[in-house]
């Protein structure tokens, strides 16, 4: 357990048949429980108006307490797994306070007119807890509750005002939420603070793209008002402009320069906590830690499409370490930046005029495939440059859609001309299918790559060349002194001494797959290898890849934040470098505040998660089965034949046309249904326990684990 102070856990409260207050983050129980699967309460569903609005399902105001102790807790949201599912049940107010004992207590009271309609008063039972307990904040959307008990609250507890949709009415005035918020004076009589969806202060427009700030919270500072803003999650869309960093989105409403919310409310508490303690308020004059390397993968392909100017010039402005080039060749014999032989993963050319060159080649594994040995370099100039979305056939997430085909494609010589140029401090030149395109297309990248190195005269740059074939790295190993990067295309366990003996020879480092470092089955991490540390030991550098933003492509352990999942490859795995589709996030992690500390000084949410943390309190029959052990690389699989001699074009191979058909579908596992005032920020984090009682917490510089089940540390600090 994270140990978290200065945090308040939020319970969204319903009143049981005999008065009992529940924590459950919605009206309708079947809404986030199995109370629809116990056949002895079938025969409960019922119907009510909710504000006028009809509302079927079942209601806490038709049991009794005694009822629902049988009732399970269940994960409702589609992007989160079902693991826990019916091992976490309903809690009582009572029973938050008692067994979690939370350094703060914030009861959000959402539907206290429902509950008088039914003879159940919810200013009573909260005026009950007053007297037993200390609550630091009360929130309603109805005006009249937040009056009621005004005159009996304590001074300790804040009362906030929560913001409905704008044209929502509020059932004590009659007024719309918008009305409202354009008169925070009338707020300000009875409540001290007020909260409110994040759109509110950042919209966006139609496509997901922010839109200029409003004057929110600068108006309701004006009023002596506090701004919570909510609705943060890791795991749904948020503004493209993020480029799907959580702790950007959280520095936009903390660190823009010109106004900080004073709290947010968040399904993923460690984010907030990263983004307050770590990440804010950092002097851009001070540079970053060295360690780890940066790398791109085809520039800031997350953010633009592949080995583009536009993804290059991005990854520099990004701040990265390394800028890469995977070098493909055309017919012409022009070495150009491509991040696949195959066209149609990175162009348009599938509805271009060269549609019918397509072909399959199984010796480069492609089937239906347009390769770039195919067409001239004039001619892949007339195409447009495609962006990469590995997620958006199966989970809808797409990247940058504005900059979809934007860009232009790069020779060789013109990106080692502009790294040159640059702030980088290496190019890394990577040289696949180099013994397939001499032999059978009379071209040799190896030497296309070589001659392009001599012409450009880099000016003090690193010069880094990864291949999967150990043939290529020999050659080059002959003849030049650049660094070496054998990248091996598996995931692995472990490696025999024998093995890393025979890479040295020919190799200075590995690029190895994040699945090589921290193994997972079913997204669940199952422990962490020893291949970093042996390849080290043999002074070898490790590279570990590729690290993507988008939360599907994280284990459950890292909270669906990217940045979680990089400290731990650093702190936890060791790694010398990180292989990024989106540099300026790995960029930014290494500038981090809290990278610096000591042991006893860093912050317990930055310190590595434990291997088996997150499944280790399932039950055996619930676990993902087991997986199969990943291969050990000897050394028998580590060298190669040398590299054939470059074949006349006369003689070349001419792949079989075939009818085009659409590229497969990345195969991908299916997803388990499973201001800041600067010292005074405080920051609010909703979701906790897996879905179960909607706990939430308020940190200031604080911290939660992403289950929200975190030990207390001490009393929170108070919001002035």
């Amino acid at each position: 357990m994270l140990e978290l102070p200065n945090v308040v856990y939020w319970c969204d409260v319903q009143l049981t048949k005999d008065g009992a207050g529940i924590c459950f983050p919605h009206l309708r129980l079947d809404n986030g429980s199995n109370i629809d699967e116990i056949p002895d309460y079938k025969n409960l569903y019922n119907a009510y108006l909710v504000n006028d609005v009809s509302m079927q399902g079942w209601f806490s105001v038709d049991f009794t307490l005694n009822d629902l102790r049988n009732v399970s807790l269940r994960q409702v949201v589609p992007s989160r797994p079902k693991t826990f599912d019916g091992s976490l049940f309903i809690l009582t107010v009572e029973d938050v306070l008692r067994t979690l004992n939370p350094p703060g207590l914030w009861l959000n009271i959402q539907h206290d007119v429902f509950f008088s309609q039914r003879n159940l008063s919810m200013r009573r039972f909260v005026l009950s807890v007053f007297r037993s307990a200390i609550v630091d904040y009360i929130s309603s959307p109805e005006i009249n509750f937040l009056r009621s008990i005004l005159a009996r609250k304590p001074n300790r507890t804040n009362l906030v005002f929560r913001f409905l949709g704008q044209d929502e009415v509020e059932p004590s005035t009659k007024h719309t939420y918008g009305f409202l918020l354009h008169n925070l004076g009338i707020i300000k009589s009875f409540a001290s603070g007020i909260l409110v969806p994040k759109s509110y202060i950042w919209p966006v427009d139609e496509n997901l793209y922010l839109l200029p700030h409003t004057s929110l919270v600068l108006d309701a500072h004006a009023q002596g008002l506090e701004v919570f803003a909510s609705d943060f999650a890791n795991d749904v869309p948020f503004a493209y402009n993020f480029s799907y960093n959580p702790v950007a989105e959280y520095q936009s409403f903390i660190d823009n320069g010109q106004f900080s919310v004073d709290g947010v409310i968040s399904d993923f508490a460690i984010t907030p906590s990263e983004a307050i303690s770590c990440f804010s308020h950092i002097d851009k004059a001070v540079s970053g830690q060295a360690k780890p390397l940066v790398r791109s993968s085809n520039g800031a392909s997350g953010d633009y499409p592949g080995c583009t100017d536009l993804a290059y010039e991005g990854a520099i402005s990004d701040g990265v370490d390394v800028l890469d080039c995977p070098v493909q060749m055309s017919k012409d014999g022009i070495p150009f930046c491509s991040g696949s032989i195959n066209l149609i993963d990175s162009s348009t050319v599938a509805q271009s005029e060269f549609s019918n060159l397509t072909a399959s080649i199984p010796e480069l594994g492609v089937v239906n495939g347009i390769f770039s040995f195919s067409l001239t370099w004039s001619q892949i100039m007339s195409l447009a440059p495609a962006m990469s979305n590995p997620y958006a056939t199966r989970y809808g997430l797409y990247r940058n859609p504005q900059f979809k085909n934007a860009g232009k494609f790069m020779a060789l010589h013109d990106f080692l001309a502009l790294a040159n140029t640059s702030s980088v401090s290496g190019v890394l030149l990577i040289i696949e299918n180099a013994a397939y395109l001499a032999a059978n297309r009379g071209l040799s990248v190896t030497d296309a790559v070589l001659d392009a190195l001599r012409d450009a005269s880099l000016n003090n740059l690193t010069v880094m060349v990864q291949s999967t074939n150990s043939s290529v790295l020999i050659k080059l190993k002959e003849e030049t002194n650049y660094e070496l990067v054998y990248k091996v295309d598996e995931n692995i366990r472990d490696a025999d001494a024998s093995a890393i003996k025979e890479i040295k020879k020919f190799a200075d480092s590995l690029a190895v797959s994040k699945a090589s470092v921290f193994p997972d089955a079913v997204k669940y991490l199952t422990g962490m290898t020893d291949v970093v540390k042996k390849l080290q030991a043999f002074k070898l550098k490790v590279y570990v890849g590729v690290f993507q933003n988008e939360f599907v492509s994280q284990a459950w352990d890292f909270c669906s934040d990217v940045n979680m999942e990089i400290n731990n490859f650093v702190l936890g795995g060791g790694v010398d470098g990180i292989i990024t589709e989106f540099p300026r996030t790995a960029v930014q992690y290494k500038g981090n505040k809290c990278s610096g500390l000591s042991k006893d000084e860093i912050p317990k949410f930055m310190l590595p998660v434990d291997n088996k943390g997150l499944a280790s309190p399932t039950a055996p029959q619930d676990l993902p089965p087991a997986q199969a052990l990943k291969p050990v690389s000897t050394e028998t699989n580590m060298v190669e034949l040398p590299q054939p001699s470059v074949v006349s074009k006369a003689g070349q191979f001419e792949p079989k046309l075939m009818s085009l058909a659409p590229p497969p579908e990345p195969n991908l596992q299916p997803k388990q249904p499973h201001s800041l005032k600067t010292l005074r920020t405080a920051s609010i984090i909703m979701g906790a326990l897996v879905g179960t009682l909607a706990i939430c917490a308020i940190i200031r510089k604080a911290y939660q684990c992403c289950t929200g089940k975190c030990a207390s540390s001490g009393s929170p600090e108070t919001v002035a």
